[in-house]
């Protein structure tokens, strides 16, 4: 299931990029290689290359493993089927041809077993290209008796060097192969998921900075002038009368620590109120909300459309979008702040996004999604007591002023004035900046305790998100599995329209390009592939050639209502060209004597995506080799230069067979 849902535009320009709606680099080791690797661990990545449709990268591999010394029966066998894997015979040339003679002689030197038996009828298949040699059914008892992994190796690898009566007898179990496998593995549910990017990590935003060593600074210093003013006053209240100075000292210090007690929470709570209340009532409009930078922008507009899909109960997504529109104007505004320098697209933040916008939906059914108009709410009767508190100090203070003035002259009376009124200014100043740095310590501890439960729920959220998308994730190996299923049985279909066999044909080609808009998505080091495809097929006989071309939506493998076909002679066929544009991409162009000039693009660039590591050229030549285009540009070229003189000279029946050495 795919439970993420990406807004795009599309373009009708050819050249243009638009039509991508994503793209994705999986950071995989699947095909990293060790530059210390020992053969053997060569030779694997190199199996792994060719199951996952890239051959010409398996030679390479398979075939350095064998130069570093790793050589035996099934080394061999794997280095023959990435040999001749997406290649025709004529596609060989001499020096290769000569190593495929050199190596069906150390076959016989091999250790008995099942991969010397597979390799064996690996090179006696190579040898039958000819319909007519009589040995074909003894060959195919022995294909049918090797074990099915190796079996449809075979068949898979060998595709296009199979040819005539050969491939007629295996095309019925070919095809049925591919009907079972086509939809194995739950494609429709688990394809969606290869195209999903890699979730970015979860980011929360910190505490903001500690305003407190101000406050604390001055503090000493307040304190200090307020115990002199208050002990001033005090003495001459008790040089005036003791025993009231002492009761009425007492009942002060006790309403002050009472006022302090419950003032502190009191003072805190207005501070933060009024601090959120200046945030929300700042104005909000649809020009605001439309303001920012393309990555801002691009964050709102997706928690815009998860917020309307993850709509509570009773509630209309509209009615859910008016009354949260402050909530995720915050959100949007944390979000595009946390991750705008890590240049990041936002399909990479869908998930935070997503869970954002659940967590306010289940928050709003547990009726705490406005919680924070409740927060810093100070209890009344902690009201009560800090204003009662307050009254009695103020009181208390009036009353040791009264006991001064009753046992002391006019110049007592005036020390004893203004030792209170310095003992208010110190006192308030004091306490403001006492609150102010017990206040800060507060909010600093409190958005400690939020910043960590929001990064626990959000790393819960992403380990959730990942390993959901690793487990549903396709390998490589069952995507390219999928596509070869869909191309057999694309080419079935297109023999039985024409009502061809494979007798009737000389060769055949497929190509496989992007087909827009699409989605596309590799693994680190292999080829693009597609959530939707064109087909191209070239089915060239005696007559001349017949090209079927369909686009598929690689998900459901259904194909496309504008399926084309077209037939022309060899000598149509004026010109093939293939155009390199480092930005774009690469074109194949097909130039007809009786018609306008065809452009296929057979893939994008792809330069803007290269991990650092990864070589551009590499990485072009294995997209264009997984698309089949080698195979295709050198027949329609060799077609375009010599016409029939070409399929003349390659027809299977007059080409000198493969004889394995003795």
């Amino acid at each position: 299931m795919n439970d993420g849902t990406t807004v795009t535009h599309h373009s009708a320009a050819y050249d243009s990029t638009v039509g991508i709606q994503a793209e994705t680099v999986h950071n995989s080791n699947v095909y990293f290689v060790h530059p210390d690797a020992s053969p053997q661990e060569k030779y694997k990545v190199g199996v792994r290359y060719l199951e996952d449709g890239i051959p010409s990268r398996a030679r390479d591999m398979i075939s350095d493993a064998i130069a570093h010394g790793h050589d035996n029966a099934e080394v061999r066998f794997h280095w023959v089927l990435a040999m001749l894997s997406a290649r025709a015979y004529h596609d060989l040339g001499t020096e290769e041809l000569q190593r495929l003679h050199k190596a069906s002689g150390l076959v016989g030197h091999y250790a008995d077993g099942e991969w010397k038996d597979a390799l064996r009828v690996a090179f006696e298949l190579l040898a039958m290209l000819s319909p007519a040699d009589g040995g074909t059914g003894r060959v195919l008892e022995r294909l049918q008796a090797l074990s099915p992994h190796q079996r449809d190796a075979i068949l898979h690898h060998l595709d296009l060097v199979l040819t005539g009566g050969l491939k007629d007898s295996l095309w019925a179990e070919n095809r049925r192969r591919a009907e079972a496998a086509r939809f194995a593995n739950d494609r429709v549910q688990r394809v969606w998921a290869y195209f999903e990017p890699d979730p970015i990590g979860p980011r929360a935003l910190p505490p903001r900075p500690s305003t407190a060593a101000a406050a604390q600074a001055a503090l000493p210093v307040r304190v200090g002038l307020f115990v002199l003013a208050t002990a001033f006053l005090w003495i001459l209240a008790l040089f005036a009368d003791p025993a009231a100075a002492i009761i009425e000292s007492l009942l002060a210090l006790g309403a002050g620590l009472t006022a302090a007690r419950f003032g502190r929470q009191w003072w805190y709570d207005e501070h933060q109120l009024k601090a959120r209340n200046r945030e929300s009532h700042l104005p909000y409009t649809g020009a605001q909300a439309s303001a920012g930078d393309g990555f801002t922008n691009r964050v709102r507009q997706a928690f815009d459309h998860y917020f309307s899909v993850r709509v509570p109960h009773g509630l209309t997504p509209h009615a859910w979008l008016r009354l949260t529109a402050h909530l995720r104007h915050n959100l949007v505004a944390e979000i595009a702040t946390l991750y705008r320098e890590s240049r990041v697209g936002v399909d990479r933040l869908n998930w935070l996004i997503r869970h954002l916008a659940e967590d306010a939906r289940d928050r709003h059914h547990k009726g705490t999604l406005f919680d924070e108009g409740n927060r810093n709410q100070t209890p009344a009767v902690a009201k009560a007591l800090c204003v009662v508190a307050l009254i009695a100090l103020g009181m208390m203070t009036m009353a040791l002023i009264g006991t001064v003035a009753s046992g002391s002259g006019a110049s007592q009376m005036l020390l004893a004035v203004l030792a209170l009124a310095g003992a208010v200014w110190s006192g308030r100043e004091a306490a403001y900046a006492w609150l102010a740095a017990r206040g800060e310590e507060q909010r600093l501890a409190e958005e400690e305790r939020a910043y960590q439960e929001q990064l626990t729920a959000r790393q819960a959220a992403y380990e959730k998100r990942k390993s959901f998308l690793d487990t549903t994730r396709p390998s490589e190996l069952d995507m390219e599995k999928w596509l070869t299923c869909d191309k057999t049985l694309f080419v079935d279909e297109a023999l039985r329209h024409y009502q061809l066999t494979w007798r009737d044909l000389i060769t055949h080609t497929i190509l496989v390009t992007p087909a827009r808009p699409y989605k596309r998505g590799r693994v680190k080091g292999g080829p693009w592939r597609y959530s939707r495809y064109s087909f191209r097929l070239f089915l060239v006989t005696q007559d001349g050639v017949r090209e079927v071309s369909t686009e598929l939506d690689f998900t459901d493998a259904q194909r496309g209502g504008n399926e084309q076909r077209s037939n022309y002679r060899f000598d149509a066929l004026s010109s093939v060209q293939v155009t390199e544009r480092t930005h774009v991409g690469y074109d194949l162009e097909l130039v007809l004597t009786n018609g306008p000039a065809r452009t296929i693009r057979v893939k994008d660039a792809d330069t803007h995506q290269l991990a650092p590591d990864e070589n551009a050229r590499e990485i072009a030549e294995i997209n264009l080799n997984a698309a089949g285009f080698t195979h295709t540009f050198r027949l329609l070229e060799g077609i375009a230069a010599d016409g029939k003189g070409w399929i003349e000279r390659n027809n299977p029946n007059k080409l000198p067979s493969f004889r394995p050495a003795d």
